[in-house]
Formats: structure tokens, C-alpha cells, sequence
């Protein structure tokens, strides 16, 4: 399987644009793909993660695993971005071991949200 880097390429990051002004999260989303995915990666941009007071906003997601929204990320964060993507898609559920994430990884996940194929836990 191949995880998906989402990128949101319409966000403002809170900030105030004129209607034809880059966005930061298209910027990002150029510095991505310009950067290259790492293997097991692709870089897919997508039009709002509905994040937009916490942009610029990214998705980590594959089948069968966790799926996770990352706010608060700019064209910096490329190299952490691309090695926190790299360590997701090298686990089988999407859980990285904290201390080997990204920093911005750690301090800047908006949601963590469970597999559709994960299996229930019992009902009590």
C-alpha cells in the first residue's frame, strides 16, 4: 500500500489574502512535491481539510491504518513534514512511537482518527 500525504493547497493560514495571493498552503504544497516524497509516499494536494484557523493543514493516511491532521505547518517544516510521512508509512497501523515523530509532529496533530477496518472494541 502507499500512504497519502494530503496537502491542503487552499489554505490561508489564518491570515488575510487578497483574493489572487498565494496561498501558504499551496506553497507548501510546491515545496512538497519539489522536495520529492520519500518511498510509500505520494504527495496528493487537496482542496480544504477544514482546518483553516490551524493551517496550513496536512493528512497522513493509508488503509488499515490511523489517519492524522497536522495544523500549524509551513514551507520550514518540509524536511519534518517528509521524514514524519516516511516513518507513518513504514508502521503497519500508522502508529509511530512518539519520541520518534517529527517535533512539529508532536506538538502540532490537530486529530487522530481510527481505520475504518480497525477492529471494534467489545460493547460493555
Amino acid at each position: 500500500m502507499t500512504t497519502t500525504l494530503h496537502v491542503c493547497t487552499t489554505c490561508r493560514a489564518g491570515e488575510v489574502l487578497e483574493e489572487d495571493a498565494p496561498r501558504p498552503g499551496a506553497q507548501l504544497y510546491a515545496a512538497l512535491t519539489e522536495t520529492g516524497a520519500p518511498d510509500g509516499v505520494q504527495i496528493i494536494g487537496v482542496e480544504c481539510l477544514s482546518a483553516c484557523s490551524q493551517g496550513a493543514a496536512i493528512a497522513l493516511s493509508e488503509p488499515g491504518k490511523w489517519s492524522y491532521v497536522y495544523g500549524r505547518l509551513t514551507k520550514a517544516d518540509v524536511d519534518d513534514i517528509l521524514a514524519g510521512a516516511a516513518a507513518y508509512a513504514a508502521t503497519d497501523d500508522g502508529l509511530v512511537p512518539w519520541r520518534e515523530r517529527p517535533v512539529v509532529f508532536r506538538k502540532q496533530s490537530l486529530a487522530r482518527i481510527p481505520s475504518l477496518t480497525l477492529p471494534e472494541e467489545p460493547k460493555t
